[in-house]
Formats: C-alpha cells, sequence, structure tokens
C-alpha cells in the first residue's frame, strides 16, 4: 500500500511539473494550508438528531433502517433474515460471533477464491464509522467489515453500525479516518444504483441491490 501512495505522489509531482505548476514540497504545502475551508465542519444537532438525520437518508436511498440495543443485534439480526428469506450469509473475519443467530448458516471470507461469497445469499458486516448528512456507511478493510469483494458480490449487504461512530459531516470522517488512510476503504450510501443514458433506475450494478442497517443504540 505504501508503494501505491509513493506513486501517487509522483504522479501528481510530474503533472505539477508538465502544467508549469511547483513541485517543491514547501509550495505544494502553502497551496494546501491556503484552501479556504468555510464549510462547516462539525455536527450541529444532538445525538438523536444525527440518528435522525442518519436514519432519513438511508430510507430516502431505499434501505431499511433499525435500532436496537447491544444485547438485541442476534434477534433482530434473525427476524431481519428471516423477514428477507436468507438462510445463508456470509461474514468478514473477526464479525462478533453474539451477532450470529444459530438459524443462519455463515460463511466466513477466507480471502481466496471468491466462489464461496458469491455462493452467499447476502453479507454481514460491522463498519468503521458513518456520515449522517450524506447517509454514507464506511468500510474498511479491518475485523468484522473485510474486503471489498466481501461486501461487492452479494445481492444484499445486512450491516450492523454502532450509533457512537456516526458523525454529520465528512469533514468529521475525513478526520477520523486519518489514522487508516492506507487502509482499503469503500464508502456507500443505501443499495447500490445507476442510470442508463436514458435515465432509467438500475440497481445492483456496482454492489448489493438491497441493504439493511442496524443501529446499535445505548
Amino acid at each position: 500500500m505504501a508503494n501505491s501512495l509513493e506513486a501517487r505522489t509522483e504522479i501528481l509531482r510530474r503533472i505539477r511539473v508538465a502544467t508549469g505548476k511547483s513541485a517543491n514540497a514547501a509550495a505544494i504545502e502553502a497551496e494546501w494550508k491556503a484552501i479556504q475551508r468555510d464549510y462547516k465542519l462539525a455536527a450541529s444537532v444532538d445525538r438523536e438528531g444525527l440518528l435522525h438525520q442518519f436514519e432519513d437518508r438511508l430510507r430516502d436511498y431505499d434501505a431499511g433502517v433499525y435500532r436496537v440495543t447491544a444485547d438485541g443485534v442476534r434477534a433482530l439480526v434473525g427476524q431481519i433474515l428471516a423477514e428477507r428469506g436468507k438462510q445463508t450469509m456470509a461474514v468478514p473475519a473477526g464479525i462478533p460471533s453474539e451477532w450470529l443467530p444459530s438459524e443462519v448458516t455463515f460463511v466466513e471470507d477466507l480471502r481466496g477464491d471468491v466462489s464461496p461469497i458469491d455462493a452467499c445469499e447476502g453479507v454481514l458486516t460491522s463498519a468503521t464509522l458513518a456520515i449522517a448528512e450524506t447517509g454514507t456507511i464506511v468500510l474498511q478493510d479491518a475485523p468484522g467489515e473485510g474486503r471489498r469483494a466481501v461486501t461487492l458480490l452479494p445481492d444484499y449487504h445486512l450491516c450492523v453500525v454502532d450509533a457512537a461512530k456516526i458523525v454529520q459531516t465528512v469533514p468529521e470522517a475525513m478526520a477520523r479516518l486519518q489514522a487508516t488512510a492506507h487502509v482499503a476503504t469503500t464508502f456507500f450510501s443505501g443499495p447500490s444504483a445507476t442510470a442508463d443514458i436514458e435515465m432509467t433506475r438500475i440497481k445492483g450494478v456496482h454492489g448489493p441491490r438491497f441493504v439493511d442497517v442496524i443501529l446499535i443504540v445505548a
């Protein structure tokens, strides 16, 4: 990963040289610091307002949203999967075992052949954080979240989000992600959807067609 970051830096340096701009590191840093940042940087609502905003965005994107306390996750996961008719779910390594109901078969991603993942009816993961204003969930290649393939191949994604990890703004999220910026990261807002040239909305082209989100609240 370090090599890819170094390569990106070198590419940007060459672009600056080719366009006649300074490639001096100090000059680049000065330009960066001179950028005006008068956009909203912090939350402007309380915790309940934050949850309401996040839930509203998710529902607008056609995602299912549920609230539960930590000790009720397993029962709610079982309920949702039963309603969805899901019997076999992929999970990344590190998913809390107390979340997994015995009525469902869970297949752990071994990070090899993707066929076992593709054969599952969905995937269950946790999340690094979420952004209320945009209804975005952030996943990283980390325990409980897994590699990108495990969340892109299945047609259904059930994501468990700790409400304490929800921020309101994108700048807040970027600040929190700085420490793990070198880790593969995926941002998604609701089910995957796109539109063709005739503006016909098509779901599931770049990821799951169906998404449910469980919010763990105190």
